[in-house]
């Protein structure tokens, strides 16, 4: 039987933008640009011959025709994955979907994950990575690791990562010029920003450095093009602890200056309190802990801050 059928992407795309009711959104979640889901959705809008959002100025909003198409392909989704998990399963394999930022998982997480796939040969690790805090409720993942304080209504939390802010660079730059050998020379330099967090005005303030504008310099939608640029020599950035230790011993990095001001943030990983006890995620919880020593820091009974956090830093 031949089946008529639009790109598989295309209805990615268009699955994953209905869902948020946003390209940006939708984009994050996929890991492309907003402007590929755009495209995509053009190109399923073009083979339907059938308009399927309504694009205002600031919002999205289904047509009729979407409304109507979306549950449909939300469906078609879903039973490929169940049919996906039992066929694993039958195979004696299980699957633990993880939900993480790209930055967390290029530098900290998969390097690592070999480790964990010789304890567990039984379990495959899927990444999905993306900024917005996952909807347990709404999505296909087992647990997140996230940067926050820890508090998040109805999940369990595991602290994993606690972590220093520091200057890094590239070796190159130590050799000047412009000299950078006081924290006053970085006046002299372009500061790297991850544009989700801007911290610099907040590192020179605790370590007593004015007369800088710690909003000035070259900034970045992602914390690994923001150290990618550091490695090329274009300016320095504030490395997190957790995502500079490989550059650092590689020597793809160093710190001009030995100057690490706490950050209040941590990694956590959660999940929902009722599935806290799933075997495949007792093992993969029990080896992140291991690999990080972190610690079970909440209590799912305990008073839980209202919403979701969403302050700076908090992905």
């Amino acid at each position: 039987m031949l089946y008529s059928l639009p790109p598989l992407n295309s209805l990615r795309a268009f699955e994953a933008a209905a869902r948020h009711l946003s390209f940006k959104k939708a984009a994050q979640e996929l890991n492309v640009t907003p402007g590929a889901i755009s495209q995509q959705v053009k190109r399923l809008e073009g083979s339907l011959n059938t308009q399927l959002f309504l694009r205002m100025p600031t919002s999205l909003q289904l047509t009729q025709a979407g409304q109507e198409y979306l549950p449909v392909i939300r469906r078609a989704f879903e039973r490929i994955s169940e049919a996906t998990e039992r066929l694993q399963v039958t195979r004696g394999i299980e699957i633990v979907t993880v939900s993480t930022m790209s930055g967390f998982a290029t530098k900290w997480l998969v390097p690592r994950l070999n480790r964990f796939q010789e304890l567990h040969p039984n379990i495959d690790v899927r990444i999905s990575t993306s900024w917005h805090l996952v909807d347990f409720g709404r999505e296909d993942v087992d647990v997140a690791i996230r940067h926050g304080l820890g508090r998040y209504q109805g999940l369990r939390s595991w602290r994993l990562l606690v972590e220093d802010m520091v200057p890094v660079c590239s070796p190159r730059l130590l050799e000047g010029p412009p000299a950078l050998r006081t924290l006053a020379d970085l006046r002299n330099h372009t500061l790297l920003h991850d544009q989700e967090r801007r911290d610099w005005s907040l590192w020179l303030q605790a370590a007593g450095v004015t007369g800088i504008d710690g909003t000035r310099g070259l900034s970045f939608t992602e914390e690994t093009l923001m150290l990618e640029a550091a490695i090329e020599g274009q300016g320095i950035a504030l490395g997190r602890s957790a995502l500079i230790e490989r550059d650092l011993a590689a020597g793809r990095l160093v710190k001009p200056f030995d100057v690490p001001i706490p950050n209040d943030f941590a990694y956590y990983l959660v999940c929902p309190d009722g599935r806290a006890d799933v075997p495949k995620i007792v093992a993969f919880r029990e080896w992140l802990l291991q690999e990080t020593g972190g610690e079970n820091i909440s209590d799912p009974s305990s008073p839980a801050s209202p919403g979701p956090l969403r302050s700076p830093g908090d992905r």
